[in-house]
């Protein structure tokens, strides 16, 4: 791969961006990391890396090369080549918000030239980048789309934590707004990864990462419920899950657990049923299932946490609880939208005293009344109940295996005991 040349801008530097910001650093761009957040930056500048992805080495390399820039400040953003959009897109309500793409399209357009690029990485609905995003650039440039400049949509595919499929191994979905577009989208994230997809359209493009992820929340969701059921049937589901994965054909492994996490699956489904009651007036029955079954595992888990409880003739309020991994993804910190946060809600409000176990989370993200504990063989003798969430590889559940503590398994860590049961 030839050395690239040329200056990008992507705007948001978290778990999406700023992996993106560093292998165009490594391909040869002069990188801007654009982000609101003050301490986020001020942790770049410093060369401390708050993504598991990307190493502390990877970022001071980076910065003492004098290609990458972290700032809050779009100005150093002006006469860009390409700009990449990787923002947050929340739900507020159950509602998309649409606020950050929509403030940096405007902020993008005042420093819009002609020939450049601009792409939208942000998860969001069908029409987002069309219908939103380009008339925020036109108006604010006074250029026009496809014809001055070039737009198009690339779905992130980021997978925290996955040592095989990476930003640069993962196939890139690629659209434009015209062939042109295109043509300009598929060059740039070819210098950047190993394969790119081009679809007809940004819709096109914008659907593959609502149905990638769709279709996860419905089969975990499906295996969720399944577990419940199991449980009260007296099956082994897990065992059952096994066997069924050995098929080599016409089934897919998915597995229970506390519940779903991450900007992905508590999230996009619900653009996906949100667009589909605004345009069409109908209700996405599968998304609004699986949003229902998912949303209630913390809920669950509570259940099965008070019935062990219950063994010991203890009630769960004044119980000493252990969370075990609070991040919703093995070795990763990310705790947007983890299940473990409605468990601390869960717990706090039944009065129980909790500590927590998880090297990955930063400080600024740890739940606010958790007691944090180095590890686990420190809390165990002062522990009621320990509760499995995440299964991090660094955690040593060893001080469990033979031990009078109780222990809920939500990731079927540890074979089933007199003290241990599985979700």
């Amino acid at each position: 791969m030839q050395s690239a040349t040329g200056k990008v801008v992507i705007v948001g530097q978290g778990y999406v961006g700023l992996p993106a910001a560093m292998r165009a650093v490594e391909v040869g761009y002069d990188v801007v990391g654009v982000d609101v957040d003050v301490d986020r930056v001020a942790s770049l500048e410093q060369g401390v890396s708050y993504v598991d992805d990307i190493p502390h080495e990877v970022l001071a390399d980076a910065l003492a090369g004098g290609r990458y820039l972290p700032t809050t400040d779009y100005a150093h953003a002006d006469a860009f080549d390409v700009a990449v959009i990787t923002v947050p897109t929340p739900l507020r309500e159950s509602l998309p918000d649409l606020t950050f793409i929509e403030e940096s399209s405007k902020s993008l357009a005042a420093l819009l030239k002609p020939g450049a690029t601009v792409v939208l990485e942000s998860t969001t609905y069908p029409g987002t980048t069309e219908e939103l995003m380009v008339p925020l650039l036109e108006k604010g440039s006074g250029l026009t789309a496809g014809v001055d400049f070039h737009v198009g949509y690339s779905p992130e595919r980021i997978d925290p934590g996955n040592p095989t499929w990476t930003f640069v191994t993962t196939p890139k979905v690629v659209s434009g707004v015209n062939a042109a577009s295109l043509e300009r989208v598929r060059a740039f994230y070819d210098s950047l990864v190993d394969q790119t997809v081009p679809v007809g359209s940004p819709k096109e493009a914008e659907l593959t990462k609502l149905l990638e992820n769709t279709f996860r929340h419905v089969n975990i969701a499906l295996v969720n419920e399944l577990a419940i059921f199991a449980h009260q049937l007296g099956v082994n589901v897990w065992e059952s899950i096994e066997a069924a994965s050995t098929k080599p054909f016409g089934f897919m492994k998915f597995t229970p657990g506390p519940g779903v996490g991450g900007h992905c699956l508590p999230v996009d489904p619900s653009y996906l049923s949100w667009q589909v009651r605004r345009k069409l007036g109908q209700n996405f029955r599968f998304v609004e299932l699986a949003n229902d079954v998912n949303d209630h595992m913390p809920d669950y888990v509570v259940q099965r946490a008070m019935s062990l409880l219950n063994r010991k003739a203890k009630a769960i309020h004044g119980s000493r609880v252990a969370l075990i991994g609070l991040a919703y993804k093995k070795n990763t910190g990310d705790t947007r939208e983890a299940p473990s946060l409605r468990l601390v809600e869960l717990l706090q409000e039944y009065g129980a005293e909790i500590v927590g176990i998880d090297s990955h989370v930063e400080d600024v993200r740890w739940p606010a009344g958790v007691e944090r504990v180095a590890s686990l063989a420190s809390a165990v003798e002062r522990t009621d109940l320990a509760v499995v969430l995440t299964d991090h590889d660094d955690v040593d559940l060893s001080p469990l295996v033979g031990s009078d503590l109780l222990v809920l398994d939500t990731r079927a860590c540890l074979e089933p005991a007199d003290n241990v049961e599985r979700l």
